[in-house]
């Protein structure tokens, strides 16, 4: 199904980027690059629907020539029946599993930059606005916006505290990181620095220095989660976590979903088979039919609750595994009524 399929989303996603190609002269190897990302990050995406597709097509197969009635007469169990379904499910997701935690996140990778790159139709659609940020134990970060491609952000505040107190804090009507030097230009720097009976103030027209971040952090991505491994995902997460990041909602659904889409397979396949090892009027056409609708509905479902904790206070958690909680119920219910 996979091999079905990819081919003609690769031919779909050229007819509609070929323009985009000409225009930006594209080198050769990277569109390859770029379609052999496409493969993984597209198969991964649309695997559960594949999977239900193919489970679909051969169950209906062998109830079509009654196959299934001959084993299930012959005294064998409706379960002993499910079990080299549920094996080879668990090869399935086993390897889903390990492509969505090493393989995946390097091809999504790839694809999302060149997307940025060449794709894209926004020069400035990964500029960042009203970021607020704790780098550290003490220190708070602040701009308005900042554009990765001048690597210059608008309105830098930078404040220091020792417990409830503060220290200083740092003002510049632009920061921008000079490559050359290695250093952070600030345009109309002004710096208080409060004692206990004081306040000291400091101007300068421009100040070059060095900060405790790098400028990349003044640009979070909202997929930088879905392009690191495991390990490194684990660790992002616990950075992000201390810093206060406002993205930390994203990236822990990327992680839930690490686990919960490859454990899909399992109750995708015991819909799947349930549906259809028996013969119906209409054939296979009315079980594939089914499992269009019921792949395509679980992935939609999959999407809504992710858009949800983007843009509502519900849990990652929730997000990630509501789906497969409801998709779950189904299939017990169709399982026991197979079974029948």
């Amino acid at each position: 199904m996979i091999l079905l399929f990819i081919p003609i989303g690769i031919m779909v996603d050229v007819a509609e980027k070929i323009d985009k190609f000409k225009e930006k002269e594209v080198p050769l190897d990277a569109i390859i690059d770029y379609y052999f990302d496409f493969m993984w990050y597209f198969g991964n995406l649309l695997y559960p629907v594949f999977l239900f597709l193919a489970i679909i097509w051969f169950t209906s197969k062998l109830a079509n020539n009654s196959e299934i009635i001959a084993i299930l007469s012959s005294g064998v169990s409706f379960y002993r029946y499910l079990r080299p379904f549920l094996i080879a499910a668990s090869i399935i997701a086993l390897a889903a599993f390990l492509a969505g935690m090493y393989i995946v996140p390097q091809a999504s990778k790839g694809f999302k930059e060149f997307s940025h790159k060449y794709i894209s139709r926004k020069k400035n659609d990964r500029t960042t606005s009203n970021l607020y940020k704790q780098i550290n134990d003490n220190e708070y970060i602040y701009v308005s916006s900042y554009d990765p491609n001048r690597k210059r952000g608008n309105n830098f505040t930078l404040e220091h505290f020792e417990g409830e107190q503060m220290k200083f804090k740092i003002f510049a009507q632009t920061i921008r990181w000079v490559e050359s030097d290695s250093i952070f230009r600030l345009i109309n720097y002004r710096k208080r620095t409060f004692t206990e009976n004081d306040e000291i103030y400091v101007q300068e027209n421009r100040k070059d220095t060095l900060f405790g971040f790098e400028i990349k952090d003044l640009a979070p991505l909202n997929y930088l989660a879905e392009t690191l491994s495991l390990e490194d995902l684990n660790e992002f997460i616990a950075e992000e976590e201390r810093s206060g990041s406002a993205l930390i909602d994203v990236h822990l659904l990327v992680r839930h979903k690490r686990y919960s889409i490859p454990l899909s397979v399992f109750v995708l396949t015991i819909i799947g088979v349930a549906v259809s090892s028996f013969k119906r009027r209409g054939g296979m056409g009315i079980n594939l039919a089914f499992g269009i609708i019921t792949g395509f509905t679980f992935i939609f479902f999959d999407k809504i609750f992710g858009v949800l904790v983007d843009k509502t206070d519900m849990s990652p958690a929730v997000g990630a595994w509501l789906p497969l909680g409801v998709f779950g119920l189904l299939a017990i219910v169709l399982l026991a009524n197979a079974k029948r």
